[in-house]
């Protein structure tokens, strides 16, 4: 064996679990596009949809991003009205992102997308449970 084996890019994990992740977002385009939504802008608006409305912060956290990508996101979110953002009055440093009406009623017509995703991967349940939550073990870990 090779000293230079732990360096190969077959061996590194952080690169199959990137090469996975962006072909699996590729496939969420084409459906996404229907919907004018990016991919962060639809995970960003299924935290908003769990809990209606969230501090900016909060949604960083539970998207693992910061507020440099998740600050235009929203104001896109904003100018397509499907939020609102706007100031805690008890803390005008907190903002807080509240879906809309039009928010809500995209919600209704987007479920498809989980089942159409879980299609075109074609990938066993079974496997498609234990892999998500090995992720969400190694998540957190971080």
């Amino acid at each position: 064996m090779s000293k230079y084996e732990s360096i190969k890019l077959e061996n590194q994990m952080c690169f199959s679990l990137y090469a996975a992740s962006r072909e699996i977002i590729k496939l969420y385009k084409p459906i996404l596009d229907k919907y004018n939504l990016t991919y962060t802008q639809y995970i960003a608006m299924l935290v908003l949809w769990e809990r209606e409305k969230a501090s900016v912060k909060d949604i960083g956290k539970y998207l693992h991003l910061d507020s440099g990508t998740l600050t235009p996101l929203l104001k896109k979110l904003e100018v397509m009205e499907l939020i609102k953002r706007y100031r805690d009055v008890n803390d005008d440093r907190v903002v807080i992102a509240e879906v809309t009406e039009k928010g809500f009623r995209l919600k209704d017509k987007i479920l498809e997308v989980p089942e159409e995703i879980f299609c075109k991967v074609n990938f066993p349940m079974e496997k498609a449970i234990e892999l998500k939550k090995l992720l969400d073990e190694l998540l957190e870990l971080q």
